[in-house]
C-alpha cells in the first residue's frame, strides 16, 4: 500500500503502538468506551441533551484519566446534540490528552480522496480540535482508500483501528466473502495491515496500525485464515460485558495473538456509575481480569 514508515517520521510523539504497548502494560488491556446512549444518560440522573452530556463526558474523564490504558469515545452519541455536543466531545479529548490517556475516537471513517484527507486532517493533525491518538476507519471502499489517514497518523505518531471483523451479523456478509484469488476479504485487509506495520515487525514491537476484531466472533479469524501474530496490529476487541463476551472468550478467540489485544467495554463499566469513584474501581475490576485471561 505504499506505506509511511513511522521510524522516519518528523513529529515528536513516539509510535501510537508503543505508547499502546506502555499503557497496555501499565494499566491492563482494557479500553473503556464513552458510548452516552440516552439511557445511559437516564440511568446516572442526566438529561438527554448538550448539559447531561457534558456532565456525563467530564465525569468519565475524571474517573478514566491516568486508570485505564485507553478510553473510546463514540462520536456518534455527541454529533446528536449539534455543535455543543462535538464541544463536548473536543473537551473529552483534551481532558484525557491532558491525564496522559490515550484517545481512540470510534468515527468508522472511510471515503476516498480529498474527503479521506479532510477526514484524517480533522482527527489525525497536530493542533485540530477532534484530534484523537487513534481512530477507527473502514476499508470497504478499498484498503488503500485509507492512505491519507494511514500517512498522516504515521506522521504524526498517531494509530488508527482498521475495520475487519465486526461483531455484528451483517458483517459476514462483507467480512467473509471472497476475492478474484479466494482471499476472504478479513484476511486480505489483515495482510495489508501487516504491510503497514512491518517497521514494527521487525523490531518485535507492537504496530501502530491495528485491526478491529470483535470479541464475539468466535472462531472466525482463524476459519478464514488471518495471521493475526503476523500483523503486530494491535487488536481492538469490543463485545467484552454487556455485548456477551467476558475475559475467557477473549483468551478463545485470540489464541497466540492474546497479547495484542485491546479489549473494549462502555457500558459493562459505565453502568457503575454516577460516582467517578465507582467507575473507576469497576474499570480496574475489569482490566484486571482481562490481564488475567490474556495473559
Amino acid at each position: 500500500m505504499g506505506a509511511v514508515d513511522p521510524e522516519t517520521r518528523t513529529g515528536a510523539a513516539a509510535p501510537f503502538g508503543d505508547r499502546l504497548r506502555a499503557a497496555m502494560d501499565a494499566h491492563g488491556p482494557l479500553a473503556v468506551g464513552v458510548d452516552p446512549h440516552p439511557e445511559l444518560l437516564a440511568a446516572w440522573g442526566l438529561p438527554d441533551d448538550p448539559t447531561g452530556l457534558e456532565r456525563f463526558a467530564l465525569t468519565c474523564a475524571e474517573a478514566l484519566g491516568g486508570a485505564v490504558a485507553a478510553v473510546k469515545p463514540q462520536s456518534a452519541f455527541f454529533e446528536r446534540h449539534g455543535s455543543r455536543g462535538v464541544a463536548v466531545l473536543e473537551r473529552l479529548l483534551a481532558e484525557l490528552a491532558a491525564a496522559g490517556t490515550l484517545s481512540v475516537l470510534d468515527v468508522k471513517r472511510g471515503d476516498v480522496g480529498s474527503t479521506m484527507a479532510a477526514y484524517a486532517q480533522a482527527h489525525l493533525l497536530d493542533g485540530a480540535p477532534l484530534a484523537a491518538d487513534a481512530v477507527t476507519l473502514s476499508p470497504y471502499l478499498g484498503l488503500g482508500s485509507l492512505r491519507p489517514a494511514l500517512d498522516l497518523a504515521a506522521s504524526t505518531g498517531r494509530g488508527a483501528f482498521v475495520l475487519a471483523l465486526t461483531s455484528n451479523p451483517e458483517g459476514a456478509s462483507v467480512q467473509h466473502a471472497r476475492t478474484d484469488d479466494g482471499v476472504p476479504v478479513a484476511a486480505a485487509v489483515a495482510r495489508g495491515v501487516a504491510q503497514e506495520n512491518a517497521a514494527a515487525v521487525r523490531r518485535g514491537a507492537l504496530g501502530s496500525v491495528g485491526l478491529v476484531v470483535g470479541a464475539t466472533t468466535g472462531d472466525a479469524a482463524a476459519r478464514l485464515g488471518l495471521d493475526l501474530p503476523a500483523t503486530a496490529a494491535p487488536l481492538l476487541a469490543p463485545g467484552v460485558g454487556a455485548q456477551g463476551a467476558g475475559p475467557a472468550e477473549l483468551a478463545a478467540v485470540f489464541g497466540a495473538a492474546r497479547r495484542q489485544v485491546l479489549a473494549t467495554s462502555s457500558r459493562g463499566v459505565l453502568a457503575a456509575g454516577p460516582r467517578a469513584a465507582d467507575v473507576r474501581a469497576a474499570a480496574r475490576d475489569l482490566a484486571e481480569r482481562c490481564a488475567a485471561a490474556l495473559g
